[in-house]
């Protein structure tokens, strides 16, 4: 078992399953990997420490925030580490202006940061009062109080069925378009969670979780382009990754799951000499944090990681 040295929690975010994808990554002194979603840095100060003298990594992050508590976090790895204020579907575009054409390595961790999630003018959690934001990357136009001023009814409960998986979302969105023709559409987070709780949705409060959180999930992954942005980088990576190279992703919820299982395994049916790169696949099943990690960090609880290999010859 690789050992993590990370032994505390961070004020911004303390990363999950870091032994674990240290383990099945298998980095190695002087390779090139790229961190597609910097965070805190926790993961990226680990894969670093394996990197050696020698080695290097990328890291992006569409948050600027986070981009700033990494570069405190890793600033003694000096000119090792490349730490870029950047959404993670562009990184054919950076890699290619870098002159980078082949990585060993590629890492996601799709989740929130504790630090988001607390930072009530963000708007992203429910329990505390904040305007209805949502961007990670505050460069971009749309926010979630945008999409509720603007959605039809059927657009609206689309956006919330799709990507909250909410059975009741048809309910919740004719509420919001109701009070949006009235001037009395919700203007913060703590007013849309009053919205949806006063609707005493059939079985809600049955629920373990809160019933307004699909709602605010599926909104927050609109206005990011969450699974859209998951779904372009992935082939992008397969076009970077050397041979024997590896790609690691920590998804936290089914839809995340789902789009990065379903490409590995195309990727894996492939029959040798086919066009286009194959994968081996390296977690049969995702890798799910222990009960003691989650006792130590809540915010990990619904962690999956999944990881692959490229196989093939170096062209």
């Amino acid at each position: 078992m690789v050992r993590s040295s990370y032994t505390g929690l961070s004020d911004f975010h303390e990363p999950a399953l870091v032994s674990e994808t240290l383990q099945i990554l298998a980095i190695k002194p002087g390779e090139i990997w790229v961190d597609l979603t910097l965070g805190g840095g926790g993961h990226a100060e680990e894969i670093l420490q394996r990197l050696g003298q020698s080695g290097w990594l990328v890291g992006l992050d569409r948050d600027q925030e986070a981009c700033a508590e990494a570069k405190k976090r890793l600033e003694r790895f000096g000119e090792r580490a490349v730490l870029l204020h950047e959404n993670f579907i562009n990184l054919d575009r950076v890699l290619n202006e870098m002159g980078v054409a082949r990585v060993n390595g590629f890492f996601m961790d799709l989740g929130l940061s504790a630090h988001q999630l607390e930072s009530a003018n963000r708007g992203f959690s429910f329990q505390r009062q904040g305007p209805l934001d949502m961007r990670m990357d505050q460069r971009e136009p749309e926010t979630a109080q945008a999409i509720l001023e603007r959605a039809p009814r059927k657009e609206l409960a689309r956006i919330i069925r799709q990507y909250g998986e909410e059975h009741r979302a048809n309910m919740i969105a004719r509420r919001i378009t109701e009070l949006r023709a009235r001037g009395r559409i919700p203007s913060n987070t703590i007013e849309l969670r009053h919205l949806i709780e006063a609707l005493n949705l059939r079985g809600a409060r049955t629920r373990r979780i809160h019933p307004a959180t699909r709602t605010f999930m599926a909104l927050r992954i609109a206005v990011n382009r969450e699974l859209e942005n998951l779904e372009g980088a992935l082939p992008k990576m397969m076009e970077f990754l050397a041979p024997g190279g590896r790609i690691g992703v920590i998804s936290y919820h089914s839809l995340e799951d789902r789009i990065v299982k379903r490409f590995f395994a195309e990727c894996a049916r492939k029959p040798e000499g086919a066009g286009g790169p194959r994968l081996k696949i390296l977690t049969k099943k995702p890798i799910r944090p222990s009960s003691e990690e989650i006792a130590g960090n809540p915010h990990c609880r619904s962690a999956r990681l999944r990881a692959a290999e490229k196989i093939g010859v170096m062209q």
